[in-house]
C-alpha cells in the first residue's frame, strides 16, 4: 500500500527542492547584481515621489489605500454573487429578496464614497 505512494513523495520532494534551490540559489547566483537608489524607492503607481526627510519612511496617500478597500468591498459584492446565481433558480423568492437587500447594502456603501469624493481622481 505505501510503496504505490513512494513515486507521488519523491515527485513532491523533487518539486519542492527545485523550487527552493532555484528561489533561493540559482537566482542568487545568476542574477544581476545592479543596485541603485530607484530600487529602493517606493514605488506609488507613476506618481513622482515625494522627497522625503531624511530617515523618516515612504507613506502613501490616504487615497490609496481607499482605493484598495473599495476593491475590496466590490470584490467580495463578486464573489457573493457568483454563488446565488449558482442557485438563484431553487432559492425562490427568499433568495430574491435576500439578494435585493444585499444590493442595497453594497448600493449604499457605493453611494455614499460617492458622495464623500472618493471616487474622484484629483
Amino acid at each position: 500500500m505505501t510503496s504505490s505512494y513512494l513515486p507521488i513523495l519523491i515527485l513532491l520532494v523533487v518539486a519542492g527542492g527545485f523550487a527552493v534551490t532555484s528561489a533561493t540559489f540559482v537566482t542568487d547566483a545568476l542574477g544581476p547584481r545592479r543596485f541603485n537608489r530607484a530600487k529602493l524607492d517606493a514605488y506609488e503607481c507613476g506618481i513622482q515621489p515625494t522627497p522625503l526627510p531624511v530617515g523618516s519612511a515612504g507613506r502613501f496617500p490616504v487615497k490609496f489605500y481607499l482605493t484598495a478597500m473599495l476593491f475590496i468591498v466590490f470584490d467580495v459584492e463578486i464573489i457573493f454573487l457568483y454563488p446565488w446565481a449558482q442557485s438563484a433558480i431553487p432559492l425562490g423568492v427568499f433568495g430574491l429578496v435576500e439578494i435585493g437587500l444585499f444590493m442595497i447594502t453594497v448600493g449604499a456603501v457605493y453611494v455614499y464614497v460617492w458622495r464623500r469624493g472618493g471616487l474622484d481622481w484629483d
